[in-house]
């Protein structure tokens, strides 16, 4: 009986280990706008190390490093463009969702618009040139052979 009762232990501290180790972080803030701050900063910060998940619910050591850094930013007093700059400054532009309006971010951004510039030019183009096609006239032979298919067609 001590045994399975061993055993039982043994197999419920196993279960329940990575729950201790993926710990709890806790935040304690001044102000609701400021925990709001830190939740919109958090939810909007990709981590260098996840492909496309966001600081505040990956469970990256990095992206733990990131929440407490956005904290510590966050109580010493600086505005959110000042922790994101300072974010992209010490990760990268990687960090951003959205990408700023750079110098070398014009084609990221104008690509998508000078595409829908370009298809609708197509677009317009290809109905310019079917409304103005002109019809040809059928030549003598032509016009015989559709008579003679027509009578032939009435004829019972």
């Amino acid at each position: 009986m001590a045994l399975i009762r061993l055993i039982s232990l043994t197999v419920l501290i196993c279960l329940a280990l990575p729950a201790w180790s993926a710990g709890i972080e806790l935040r304690e803030f001044d102000d609701p706008v400021t925990e709001q701050r830190y939740r919109d900063l958090t939810a909007s910060m990709r981590c260098p190390l996840c492909e496309n998940q966001a600081i505040d619910d990956s469970d990256a050591p990095i992206s733990a490093d990131m929440r407490d850094r956005v904290y510590q930013l966050l109580n010493a007093g600086q505005s959110d463009t000042e922790i994101i700059h300072h974010m992209v400054q010490r990760f990268g532009d990687y960090v951003l969702y959205n990408p700023r309006l750079e110098r070398r971010t014009y084609l990221l951004w104008g690509l998508p618009v000078g595409l829908l510039m370009v298809t609708g030019l197509v677009v317009a183009l290809i109905v310019r040139a079917r409304r103005h096609a002109s019809t040809k006239a059928l030549t003598s032979d032509e016009q015989a052979r559709l008579k003679a298919l027509i009578e032939r067609k009435e004829a019972p």
